[in-house]
């Protein structure tokens, strides 16, 4: 496979070729940094966990330069911040049994440019090959800029293979801005509360980002602790943890679709949502 970044990172654990890893492929995440996939697509990674007929795919955008860093970490050249995240990110999908992962290596900049072509191809050879069934994304509201242009380059990635061979479902997942605001009928609503072990060993592999300022660890099952007992006001929770997340799938069928109008209609669904449920309780019997 020919990727545009010449330090762009091929791992697959246990050896063996990439070929082999990505023709298994079943289920697939983009991530903008190192440790987004661990964060947003755990559904992803349990679906496949110790399963022979199901393989999961990571692919990570950036090269992690940006990261912020305190702690011991405090004085970590960007040079030296990469390869420690490129080294977490692959210790990461060993532990959570990925099938290959894969690190394009851009920066933030790189990324966020719609001009550039790289993102795009890079992904299209990627999903071409792997042929997942469901892929997971950030979602087009998330407030990180570098996650959603990595959205928008893996939406525009996907709608350019043929229409035989693009995934069934395609989700758009929590990050910089969780989704419990949107309407219960819009959420995709993913169980996340198998093996919490593995959940915990994954988030916590990202040593560089939690002693460096950021427990990103805490605050990721927290989220997801919140969204399963905050689903239900009426019922017991049926489940200890979720992750919420927003079809993408129509976008990706219908490349006609503006991104943005689709976004902000869920928005409106749910001002309708707030402004229905005032009205009907202003109201006298």
């Amino acid at each position: 496979m020919k990727l545009t970044k010449p330090k762009a990172d091929v791992y697959v654990p246990g050896g063996g070729p990439l070929e082999e890893a990505l023709a298994r492929t079943t289920h697939l995440a983009v991530g903008a940094h190192q440790d987004d996939i661990e964060f947003m697509a755990l559904h992803g990674i349990l679906e496949c966990f110790g399963r022979s007929d199901r393989c999961f795919v990571g692919v990570t955008m950036t090269n992690g330069a940006g990261s912020a860093r305190t702690g011991p970490y405090a004085g970590c050249s960007n040079d030296e911040m990469v390869r420690i995240r490129v080294s977490e990110q692959r210790h990461a999908a060993l532990i959570g049994g990925y099938g290959c992962q894969l690190q394009l290596m851009y920066s933030s900049a790189e990324l966020k440019d719609a001009s550039n072509p790289g993102p795009v191809g890079d992904l299209l050879e990627i999903l071409a090959r792997a042929k997942p069934q469901v892929v997971y994304l950030h979602n087009p509201a998330d407030k990180h800029d570098t996650h959603v242009a990595s959205c928008l380059r893996a939406i525009a990635a996907l709608r350019l293979l043929e229409p035989a061979v693009r995934p069934l479902r395609v989700y758009g997942c929590e990050v910089w801005r969780s989704l419990d605001w949107l309407p219960d009928a819009d959420k995709q609503v993913l169980p996340v509360d198998d093996r919490p072990n593995l959940a915990a060993a994954l988030s916590g592999i990202f040593d560089s980002q939690i002693s460096g300022g950021k427990r990103y660890d805490l605050a990721v099952q927290g989220r997801r602790l919140a969204n399963a007992t905050f689903f239900e006001s009426h019922e017991v929770d049926r489940n200890t943890m979720l992750a919420f997340a927003v079809d993408l799938t129509p976008l990706v069928a219908d490349p006609s679709l503006d991104v943005a109008a689709y976004t902000t209609a869920l928005v409106d669904r749910m001002r309708n949502d707030v402004t229905d449920r005032i009205a009907r309780l202003s109201r006298g019997a």
